[in-house]
């Protein structure tokens, strides 16, 4: 018993679990994951997780209907399923669970957390999916983040649910938006969350884009870090924001950012835009 509380508490001490708890805690306050709202994986390596637990022991294991052979032996720290983000920080033992891919991809195995038979987040498949996509892409990705940022998700109840037309509006809202995410934004039609057609969906998005917006409901986000990932949804979560102040106002947009200006603004950062909505 001494041991486990010993183990349980180096674990809430450690750099990634700090950050999570952190981050899952901002989230909430800023209304992006009401109630159990939201999920995230964080992709991380056996010499991270190690100095804290002893990864040979396994307290169960969970089958997964959805293999992942691509995924073996990889480690995550995941949000259980039904998790509140405002209690992440208060009980992370029981909202939080470290988790190892098994060897051939066919189940997951709980080392940490997760208490009282909590369960990862319903929304594992389409993370793992993801995950998969954005490591063919970029073999430093590490963060898949779901939330339910208020103003992209208003955006598609007023805007046209086009991913050039919706990637150039939010672009135009603020400057930085082009240089933080060049490639745009996916959109899927809308689904039913916790499928794995939504999840097979969102991957294909995320073999062109870190940021897939699921209509009237919320955005899938990738990133090489948390803050990464969180930095990437919060300044598209900016423009919509202005997006949806400029558009409730009488008399419309007074003057914007052209084209051309957005063309300069990407050869000044050294970024390539999307060739599609932009030349």
């Amino acid at each position: 018993m001494l041991r486990e509380l010993k183990k349980q508490n180096e674990m809430i001490h450690a750099p990634f679990m700090v950050e999570m708890m952190a981050l899952t805690y901002d989230m909430w306050c800023l209304g992006w994951d009401e109630r159990n709202g939201g999920n995230m994986s964080y992709l991380l390596t056996e010499e991270e997780v190690a100095p804290y637990l002893d990864v040979t022991e396994v307290i169960r294991t969970i089958l997964l209907e959805f293999q992942v052979p691509e995924l073996a032996n990889t480690y995550f720290l995941v949000t259980g399923s039904g998790k509140y983000f405002r209690n992440m920080k208060r009980n992370p033992e029981e909202c939080l669970g470290l988790i190892r891919v098994n060897h051939d991809g066919t189940m997951i195995e709980l080392l940490w957390g997760l208490n009282n038979g909590g369960n990862p987040t319903s929304e594992l498949p389409s993370h793992f999916m993801s995950h998969i996509a954005r490591l063919q892409q970029d073999p430093d990705h590490r963060v898949i983040m779901h939330t339910h940022t208020t103003n992209l998700i208003g955006m598609t109840f007023t805007h046209e649910l086009d991913e050039k037309s919706f990637t150039k509006s939010l672009w135009k809202m603020c400057t930085e938006c082009i240089v933080v995410f060049p490639e745009g934004v996916g959109i899927l039609p809308w689904m039913i969350p916790g499928t794995d057609l939504i999840g097979e969906e969102t991957a294909k998005k995320m073999k062109d884009y870190q940021l897939v917006v699921w209509p009237h409901h919320g955005i899938f986000g990738a990133g090489n870090s948390l803050d990464d990932a969180f930095g990437l949804i919060e300044t598209a979560e900016k423009a919509a924001q202005l997006y949806m102040l400029i558009n409730s106002q009488t008399g419309g947009v007074k003057q914007a950012i052209t084209d051309w200006e957005l063309s300069v603004l990407a050869n000044a950062f050294d970024v390539k835009p999307n060739k599609n909505f932009i030349s």
